[in-house]
């Protein structure tokens, strides 16, 4: 897989409405820009925690038995599949953001950190996801490290903009509803495809 292929399918899981996308939202909404900003920042340092956690356990796999780290590729692949079909068959619920009291800027960093951090989610993501774009014979942490870093920065910068946009997107239920059913609907079919490219794809040995 190319880095471009990493990039497109990175973009559109990026752009998917999550709880990380509603907790930026609802903590702009309690403690303004700044602050959403800040949570903005925690999340992506959790999600920075993941990457390493994923790059250390993953790259210790790959050196102890490429039969196991093939088996986790097509586990992963499965998972893909299974986190697209749960994303289309998810029901239209109203659409609300969290009650939740201003912090401060320095305790909605923190609690950004820690959100993110906690999210299990997130961990199987990237131990699902990253493992299908390694290239055999190059070092398997620095290239774990890049990939993760760039969905990181990617899902932050989605954050930056909703929380820049926030009042835009909490006018109107309606529209923002029609506009999560639409990536909701990009993003599951991408998974699903992605994930059945590559269980089929042939394996390097």
């Amino acid at each position: 897989m190319t880095l471009i292929a990493f990039c497109f399918a990175a973009i559109i899981l990026a752009i998917t409405p999550g709880p990380g996308l509603a907790y930026v939202v609802a903590r702009t909404v309690a403690g303004g820009r700044k602050e959403g900003l800040a949570s903005c920042l925690g999340t992506g340092i959790g999600g920075m925690v993941h990457v390493l956690a994923a790059a250390l356990g993953l790259s210790v796999l790959i050196a102890q038995s490429a039969f196991a780290f093939n088996l986790v590729k097509y586990i992963g692949a499965a998972y893909l599949v299974y986190l697209g079909i749960r994303i289309l068959m998810q029901k239209d619920a109203p659409s609300s953001v969290g009650v939740v009291s201003a912090l401060g800027t320095r305790k909605a960093l923190l609690e950004g950190v820690v959100v993110e951090v906690l999210n299990v989610k997130t961990a199987m993501f990237f131990l699902a996801f990253l493992p299908q774009f390694i290239s055999p014979g190059e070092s398997a942490v620095h290239q774990l490290v890049l990939l993760g870093s760039i969905c990181v920065l990617l899902n932050t910068l989605v954050d930056v903009v909703a929380v820049l946009g926030a009042q835009c997107l909490l006018k109107s239920d309606a529209a923002r509803t029609a506009r999560t059913r639409l990536l909701r609907r990009i993003s599951g079919g991408t998974m699903i495809g992605l994930g059945a490219v590559l269980a089929l794809a042939r394996r390097e040995p």
